[in-house]
């Protein structure tokens, strides 16, 4: 992977652990048998597999049969909503503004089977309030779904209060589930799927390090499938287990979101990142999105240190992506899922202006991003910038 040092677009997707990927496939070879089967080799594989739910449990600090392995973060986030299809009576699901499109687009599909869709509005800073949730809840609200970190402008969002304010405004009805979207959450900031009124939880195993195709659904207490088949994974996603997958992603999650290990380097990336805001606001017509992250000291625990917003003055993002990669440095415009689309519905329920929306780009770093990768990058930018201002 040469061009390691111009990569800026991990929040896309993270460059593999070669090392890990490399081993959890030799070892699958040695498990290639059903997990299913009966026979000696299916039970060594159930047995892998159940090995490795119970180390996945315990670097999360959950119970065991809550880990539901799936396809990724998409299947993840798709789960909990599909599942509201074995309701016989219809109500709403509430959604947050700035949700990524594995949940914004699956919600929207669940109005052709009669249920209502909810925005909680996001402020002008991608902050998702408890009031706002709790302002878009009907008395017939089944799901709210709000993510943990923004993947466009690395908003950290109060999970916890917005569950006790869920709990609290229920006034004794029967309380909404509530989802999360922590795929650019967890290995990068601390958060707590034990915590009281989290029901579920997507992870993806390709933004940790891993393999493409693999992801987890935490799952506090088991509900009803939509989709039906063999019954694994506790009959909630049927289907011949991923192996290979499963194996590498559990020791991603090992290696990669240990506390010590987050929290180490929420400290260093702090650093990079309020460096690197600190130099490419010195350059003509920028600006960061949103504008109160400009104020480093104030918003700090607000904001992932991994994910940065830029927008510059006369270039429009998707120019600035192909000039970047023209001289090696490659990054992304938002979400890799939506990139194909013009619009930029993030930033849009932030009330960010037009043409800042337009002109916008996405850094998103790793741990092992430093000083000088990104003065290298800085040094592109003002080149570029230099031709347009």
């Amino acid at each position: 992977m040469k061009f390691v040092n111009g990569y800026f677009d991990w929040a896309s997707t993270s460059l593999p652990d070669k090392k890990i990927l490399e081993n959890a496939l030799k070892k699958s070879f040695d498990f290639s048998a059903n997990p299913s089967s009966v026979h000696k080799k299916g039970i060594e594989a159930k047995t892998l597999l159940n090995n490795c739910r119970i180390r996945c449990a315990k670097i999360l600090d959950v119970k065991e049969d809550t880990i539901i392995f799936t396809s990724g973060g998409t299947e993840s986030n798709c789960i909990p909503i599909v599942s509201l299809l074995q309701r016989p009576s219809k109500g709403s699901i509430v959604i947050s503004a700035i949700e990524h499109p594995a949940i914004r687009e699956q919600a929207n599909a669940m109005k052709n089977s009669g249920w209502r869709v909810n925005i909680a509005k996001a402020n002008k800073d991608g902050i998702i309030t408890p009031e706002a949730v709790v302002n878009a809840m009907d008395k017939d609200t089944a799901l709210v779904c709000v993510m943990a970190v923004n993947n466009e402008t690395g908003a950290i969002q109060p999970i916890e209060e917005i569950s006790k304010a869920i709990s609290e405004s229920s006034n004794g009805r029967k309380r909404p589930k509530f989802h999360v979207d922590a795929v650019q959450s967890i290995g990068k900031t601390l958060i707590n799927l034990n915590y009281n009124g989290i029901d579920t939880v997507a992870i993806s195993a390709h933004k940790l390090y891993g393999p493409r195709g693999v992801g987890i659904l935490y799952m506090k207490n088991k509900f009803e499938p939509f989709l039906k088949g063999g019954g694994q994974e506790y009959g909630l996603r049927s289907g011949t287990e991923n192996i290979f997958g499963i194996l590498a992603l559990t020791e991603c999650l090992e290696k990669y979101c240990n506390n010590e290990f987050v929290n180490a380097n929420i400290k260093k990336m702090t650093n990079v990142c309020n460096d690197f805001i600190n130099e490419v606001l010195k350059i003509k017509g920028t600006s960061i999105v949103p504008p109160c992250r400009e104020k480093i000291e104030n918003t700090n625990s607000f904001f992932s240190p991994y994910i940065l917003q830029v927008a510059f003055q006369n270039i429009p993002g998707e120019v600035m992506v192909r000039a970047l990669s023209e001289k090696g440095f490659y990054i992304s415009t938002g979400s890799a899922c939506s990139s194909k689309k013009q619009s930029r519905p993030i930033l849009q329920a932030m009330q960010t202006p037009a043409e800042i929306a337009l002109n916008s780009v996405r850094f998103s770093f790793s741990q092992d991003t430093t000083f000088e990768q990104t003065s290298a990058l800085l040094d592109a930018l003002k080149s570029i910038c230099s031709l347009f201002n």
